[in-house]
């Protein structure tokens, strides 16, 4: 069982999203709070911690720096969909980023994600990480092969190497042996990094 805690300060939207956790089959509710310091006071051990940023003792990326080492991934669910918020809590450590307008399917999604080891950021929101690599990293020749390019593609929509292995019918390790290729070929390592490049490909062939 993947053990959620939400710390959200809007009683109507913390009750729907501890709705939305014990739907799921997959996960159990450790609490819901509606401060950091609340949670703080609360000694259980948390897998996914479901944080928004406006909270009336914490704002921003502050929240996510404060709370990072009280659970093993920090899925930001937040009103803010700028590309400063998105940008700072992502560099603050957060795991994941959602809008509050994500349905019960994408949080689920998103938690499953992030409890795997991988990244998540709402598919409307990609652009803000993309636009941030385009101003940070250099750009470098390579040559990805179509199915590279498609195992890039699945890696953006947020599927984990498992279900990436499930869609396209080949072995996991057969996926990570691409993605190895892939990182060898283009120098990004993480699976941010990754997504970003998906993201890069996808506006290059369209252009």
């Amino acid at each position: 069982m993947i053990r959620v805690a939400i710390v959200e300060d809007h009683p109507l939207y913390r009750q729907g999203l501890a709705s939305t956790i014990q739907e799921s089959a997959e996960c159990e509710l450790v609490g819901t709070f509606e401060s950091v310091g609340a949670f703080e006071a609360c000694a259980e051990k948390t897998d996914v911690l479901l944080l928004d940023l406006h909270l009336p003792d914490c704002e921003g990326a502050a929240c996510v720096e404060r709370l990072r080492d009280r659970a093993t991934s920090i899925l930001v669910i937040s009103a803010s969909a700028d590309r400063k918020s998105v940008i700072s809590a992502i560099a603050a450590g957060s795991q994941g980023y959602l809008t509050k307008a994500a349905d019960a399917d994408e949080i689920h999604r998103a938690i499953r994600t992030v409890t795997a080891g991988d990244a998540y950021v709402s598919p409307q929101l990609a652009e803000f990480l993309l636009s941030d690599a385009r101003a940070s990293e250099p750009k470098e020749p390579f040559a990805l092969t179509d199915r590279e390019r498609e195992i890039l593609r699945l890696v953006a929509e947020g599927d984990t190497d498992a279900d990436i292995s499930q869609r396209l019918f080949i072995s996991v390790s057969t996926v990570r042996s691409h993605l190895d290729r892939i990182r060898d070929k283009t120098g990004r390592r993480r699976r941010a990094d990754l997504t970003r490049l998906a993201l890069e490909e996808d506006r290059s062939s369209s252009s």
